[in-house]
């Protein structure tokens, strides 16, 4: 049986009254790269911060790792949307990144030299090493992104959750986390993308989920991204066949 990096089981959420997720089991394979399809409203972002929990479930359990969510906190990374962010906030590239080491830290305990460093080689990975004492409130998109990435780089996790890493971003910065990505890979790192773009789904990973409030299907890219699942997903109709040739 294949090692799983992380695993849902009967997993609901709702906002509110409204119904968001319907029993979603959900698998990624050790040492994959999952990407989560669907379209706007199918509970892509809501999957993640369920299993992370940031949004708490109606019903279902998560683990990582084989083992509960607060047992593996420490292998697990997150990059949220950009728009999640308030980039008036009055502080520095170089301090964002090192945030993300705070969980490593303890209460109280302030980063020291060591922290500092493994921030500066975060952003050194990502090409933003240059503008560590900028603030972020002076950054282009996709700049603002690859310092996201960075923080979640310096956390040194096992298993990455991306929410939209390439949207309204900039092909070299597109170009350059996905680089970072590949590596990750190589290393025997684990990730899950949620990604918009199907034309270059293939291209980025090597398993895809397509969601839309319940899973769609599920496993290797070559086995399940196909019209017919696609065409379930976003209920495209006949009407749509440039949708579809666009995509492969």
């Amino acid at each position: 049986m294949t090692n799983l990096a992380c695993a849902t089981q009967n997993l609901a959420v709702a906002y509110r009254a409204e119904p968001v997720l319907y029993t979603v089991d959900f698998q990624v394979p050790d040492g994959a790269v999952m990407g989560i399809v669907g379209p706007n409203g199918a509970g892509k972002s809501t999957l993640i911060k369920a299993m992370l929990g940031l949004v708490k479930p109606l019903t279902g359990s998560v683990e990582f790792f084989g083992q509960p969510v607060a047992k593996m906190r420490q292998r697990v990374g997150y990059m949220p949307q950009s728009t999640s962010v308030d980039w008036d906030f009055p502080t520095t590239v170089i301090d964002v990144v090192t945030m993300g080491t705070y969980g490593s830290l303890g209460l109280f305990r302030r980063p020291r030299a060591k922290h500092r460093a493994l921030a500066y080689d975060a952003l050194e990975q990502t090409g933003m090493a240059e503008l560590a004492r900028r603030q972020i409130g002076e950054l282009s998109g996709g700049q603002r992104q690859r310092v996201f990435l960075a923080r979640a780089l310096v956390q040194q996790p096992d298993l990455y959750f991306l929410d939209e890493p390439f949207q309204g971003i900039d092909a070299r910065s597109q170009q350059s986390m996905v680089e970072v990505l590949r590596a990750l890979q190589a290393s025997g790192k684990t990730i899950v993308i949620v990604h918009h773009d199907l034309a270059t789904l293939a291209d980025y990973c090597d398993h895809v989920t397509l969601l839309n409030r319940r899973i769609v299907a599920h496993g290797a890219v070559e086995d399940v991204f196909t019209r017919d699942n696609i065409r379930t997903t976003y209920d495209v109709t006949d009407d749509s066949a440039a949708f579809l040739e666009s995509i492969r």
